[in-house]
């Protein structure tokens, strides 16, 4: 893959952790030759710092990956490919991300309402079914209304599908892997 991203390079946040910009410092993995600047490209880790962004991000060392580069490069089917903006997203040392977990409130407008049962005639076989399925009815309306907690964070914007074979926890936060 041709290396788009040199050291002091400076690329776009893609996740929801607050920072805005990120500042590569190193590119893991890299050894080189003298004077050499190294370089990372889609699905390299870098060690990179916040520039831009929430206060308790800034001026630390935090591992990150890139996601997208502008630079384009061959794959091995023959395509040429690059992306519009330069990004990355942070991790930990685990590759697993950083970001907050996306909420989601799953809301099902419903018309059943508890009903309370003065009277209760358990000889009548459809009486026990109306019971049942009140209940039931009731049971689903109140699991639909449960706050589901998803674990990962959101990323903005596409993927590289190198990043993607490489990072799986990256991948599953992805909307669109190309």
């Amino acid at each position: 893959m041709s290396l788009g991203l040199p050291v002091a390079a400076t690329v776009n946040c893609a996740d929801n952790t607050g920072a805005k910009n990120l500042y590569i410092i190193s590119v893991k993995g890299i050894k080189g030759r003298l004077n050499r600047l190294p370089s990372a490209c889609v699905g390299d880790m870098v060690m990179a710092t916040v520039k831009k962004g929430k206060p308790d991000l800034r001026k630390k060392v935090l591992p990150a990956v890139i996601v997208r580069q502008r630079k384009p490069w061959r794959r091995k089917d023959g395509v040429y490919m690059y992306f519009e903006d330069n990004a990355g997203v942070i991790v930990n040392p685990k590759g697993e991300m950083k970001g907050k977990p996306t909420q989601f409130i799953v809301f099902i407008i419903s018309s059943y309402k508890l009903q309370v049962f003065n009277e209760y005639l358990w000889g009548s076989k459809l009486q026990m079914f109306m019971l049942f399925l009140s209940l039931f009815k009731c049971f689903l309306f109140l699991f639909a209304m449960v706050l589901l907690l998803l674990p990962g964070s959101a990323i903005t914007g596409p993927i590289g599908k190198e990043c993607a074979d490489l990072w799986p926890r990256i991948a599953s936060a992805a909307n669109a892997i190309v």
